[in-house]
C-alpha cells in the first residue's frame, strides 16, 4: 500500500464510518477501483478503525468516563445498581459478546468469502430498505436512559451483521433502535458507544496480521488511522446534529445507488467480484 492510497482510504474511512453507509463497502470498492484492483484487506479495515473509535472516545470522553465511573461504583454498591449510567455501562458490555464471539468463530468467512463484492451489493441495498421501513414505523419515543437488557442485547446481535462488508456497523444497529421505538439520536449515540468494545479489540487483534500482508505496510497504515480519526470526529459531530432534525432518507436513497452503481460495475467487468 503506497502512501497516496492510505491517504485515501483514511479520508473515506472518516468518513463512512459512523454514516450507516458501510465504510468496510467503501474501503473494498475504492481500493478495486483506484488502487491496482486489489482490496485492502480485512486487516487494514479493522486497524484504521481505531482511528475512528478513537473519535468516539474523545467527543464522548465526558458521557463514556461517567458511565465507567458510574459503572464500577455499582460493582461495589457505592453506586445502584439500576443507575442509568452504570445501565448502560453493563448494556454495552453485554451488547458486545455477539460481535466478539462471532468474529471469532466466522474469522476465515469475514476475511475472505464474505467480502465478495455480489455479497456488499446485496447488504447496501438490503440494509437500505431495511432502514427505510425502521425510519417509517419508527416512533421516535424512548430515550437512552430508558434502554432495557431485552434491547441491548438485541442491538448488539443488530450490530454483529456489520461483520458482513455492506451492512454498517451504524445502519444495522440504529435500524434495529428505531423498529425498537428509540429516537434517532438516542439510537445513533448507543450506536457509537456500542463499537467501542468491539472495534478496539477488532483493532487490536487484527494488528498481527499487518507485518504479513504483503499488501500492507506499518507507515501507510497508520497514516491512515491518523486521517480516520480527524475527519471521524467532524463526522460525529455532524451525523449528531443531523438527525436530530433529519430522517435517514439522504442514506437510504446512496445505498441503493451505490449499490446499483457497483452490481453495473461487476457487470461490465470494471470490478471483480
Amino acid at each position: 500500500m503506497g502512501w497516496l492510497e492510505a491517504i485515501v482510504l483514511g479520508v473515506v474511512q472518516g468518513l463512512t464510518e459512523f454514516l450507516p453507509i458501510s465504510s468496510s463497502a467503501h474501503q473494498s470498492i475504492v481500493g478495486q477501483l483506484f488502487f491496482g484492483g486489489h482490496d485492502p484487506g480485512a486487516a487494514f479495515t479493522a486497524v484504521s478503525q481505531l482511528g475512528t473509535e478513537t473519535a468516539v472516545v474523545v467527543y464522548f470522553a465526558k458521557d463514556i468516563g461517567r458511565i465507567i465511573s458510574r459503572w464500577f461504583g455499582s460493582l461495589f454498591g457505592r453506586v445502584p445498581r439500576n443507575d442509568p449510567d452504570a445501565r448502560i455501562g453493563w448494556l454495552v458490555i453485554i451488547g458486545s459478546i455477539p460481535i466478539g464471539v462471532l468474529g471469532l468463530l466466522f474469522e476465515n468467512a469475514i476475511d475472505t468469502t464474505l467480502r465478495n463484492l455480489w455479497i456488499t451489493v446485496a447488504m447496501l441495498a438490503g440494509v437500505g430498505v431495511l432502514l427505510w421501513v425502521a425510519d417509517r414505523v419508527a416512533k421516535n419515543s424512548y430515550e437512552l436512559t430508558q434502554l432495557t437488557w431485552l434491547d441491548g442485547v438485541a442491538l448488539g446481535f443488530a450490530q454483529a451483521l456489520a461483520l458482513i462488508p455492506g451492512v454498517s456497523r451504524s445502519g444495522a444497529t440504529i435500524a434495529g433502535g428505531l423498529f425498537l421505538g428509540y429516537k434517532r439520536e438516542a439510537a445513533t449515540e448507543y450506536a457509537f458507544l456500542l463499537a467501542v468494545p468491539a472495534v478496539f479489540i477488532s483493532g487490536l487483534f487484527k494488528l498481527k496480521d499487518i507485518p504479513n500482508d504483503p499488501n500492507l505496510a506499518w507507515g501507510p497504515t497508520i497514516v491512515a488511522t491518523v486521517i480516520a480519526f480527524g475527519i471521524g470526529l467532524a463526522v460525529i459531530h455532524w451525523l449528531l446534529k443531523y438527525v436530530s432534525k433529519h430522517n435517514f432518507s439522504i442514506f437510504v436513497w446512496y445505498r441503493l445507488a451505490l449499490a446499483a452503481l457497483v452490481a453495473g460495475l461487476l457487470v461490465g467487468g470494471v470490478l471483480q467480484p
